[in-house]
């Protein structure tokens, strides 16, 4: 398995941000997680909160631990509530199933990590994050 390189986790954020600007979005924050959850880059714009960084974490992670987009999870979350209410507790605060964090694949379709934000609406979000896994040249799911 290859592994997602800092460059590509930066050109992810920096995209993402440059789209969210270009699009007159909310400051936001966004973060790149590798296969195992760990950071691999964060940045928050000027003017975002400081609860960003929980929010796109907890999306990204959400998304990278289930193998599936934090929007799937959602919709999953309506079908099976008392599982997905649970699952906050159990990854320690760190499991967020909300629209905004899509999974990193290589060209193979092998997951690298997921990349998550927080700032716009959940669409918006999701778009930015999109944007800037396409430009490291990379695929999402």
């Amino acid at each position: 398995m290859s592994q997602l390189s800092l460059a590509q986790a930066n050109k992810i954020i920096e995209t993402a941000l440059a789209t969210a600007r270009t699009k007159g979005y909310r400051p936001m924050g966004v973060i790149v997680l590798d296969e195992a959850g760990h950071v691999r880059a964060f940045q928050r714009e000027d003017g975002a909160s400081m609860f960003r960084m929980d929010v796109a974490t907890g999306k990204a992670w959400a998304a990278v631990s289930m193998g599936a987009s934090s929007r799937t999870l959602n919709e999953r979350a309506r079908e099976n509530p008392t599982f997905f209410g649970a699952l906050p507790a159990t990854a320690q605060g760190k499991f967020l199933a909300q629209p905004g964090a899509v999974l990193i694949k290589n060209a193979a379709g092998e997951i690298l990590g997921a990349a998550g934000a927080s700032g716009g609406t959940g669409d918006e979000d999701e778009e930015i994050c999109i944007a800037g896994i396409a430009a490291a040249g990379l695929k999402h799911t």
